[in-house]
């Protein structure tokens, strides 16, 4: 395969082969076996041998489903994002249901951290419920100023900032503990200008996932008008 050929996905092969034994499981069986394992031990434990111990089988019996290791991740990936409802309407209001949208999927992230790891080391082929999704936001945009182009960017960036706010909200200090850190830092003198903004800034949040949730959404309805004008 050429480097400008797109990589062909799990989901553009058979669920198995039209060979050997009848079927003793499904893929989604397997990918919900494999979410399972991640969730308790981390991405770094999913390999095949460790999956199909935890299915009481062997490792040969796996690949007549799924042909390797990088398209279980895949398969894993896409199936985080159909936890993601999208079966309201767009209501109107491009911004709050795009926020909706994006919370959502910040939410999906800090279930499941091991797709935090995911995304930096490989990312993953879009599978049916990400396309889903990401029409679903178009449609959402659809009453929005700007090009499809700004809008396909637009639903990126929203999603790079859900992964970074993810990754805050799962392996961050505390925002107490970093704001003291702040404080003291900017009490030695040599930073005048984050000692006035200190001052100023009031409490920090509390650090529950109510204040990340709030914060984001506070940032996103900021950003949004700026990105589609």
């Amino acid at each position: 395969m050429s480097e400008a050929e797109p990589r062909r996905t799990v989901w553009s092969r058979p669920e198995r082969g039209a060979r050997g034994p009848a079927p003793e499981r499904s893929r989604r069986q397997i990918t919900t076996a494999a979410i399972a394992l991640a969730d308790a031990e981390g991405l770094a434990a999913v390999s095949m041998r460790a999956l199909a111990q935890s299915l009481g089988t062997g490792p040969a019996s796996l690949y007549r489903y799924v042909a390797s290791r990088h398209d279980l991740l895949d398969l894993m990936a896409d199936a985080v994002a159909g936890e993601i409802d999208l079966t309201a309407a767009p209501s109107g209001d491009w911004i709050g249901d795009l926020v909706g949208l994006a919370l959502q999927a910040k939410a999906a992230y800090v279930r499941h951290p091991w797709l935090l790891d995911l995304n930096a080391q490989q990312g993953s082929a879009m599978g049916p419920h990400a396309i889903d999704y990401l029409d679903h936001a178009l449609a959402v945009l659809a009453q929005a100023p700007g090009s499809s182009q700004q809008k396909l960017e637009t639903i990126g960036l929203v999603g790079g900032l859900a992964t970074l706010f993810a990754r805050q909200e799962v392996t961050a200090m505390s925002p107490f503990a970093q704001a003291a850190y702040l404080a003291d830092v900017a009490a030695e003198g040599r930073h005048p200008h984050l000692l006035a903004a200190l001052a100023t800034a009031g409490p920090p949040p509390s650090g529950s996932p109510a204040d990340w949730d709030a914060l984001f959404a506070r940032l996103l309805g900021r950003l949004l008008p700026g990105l589609l004008s």
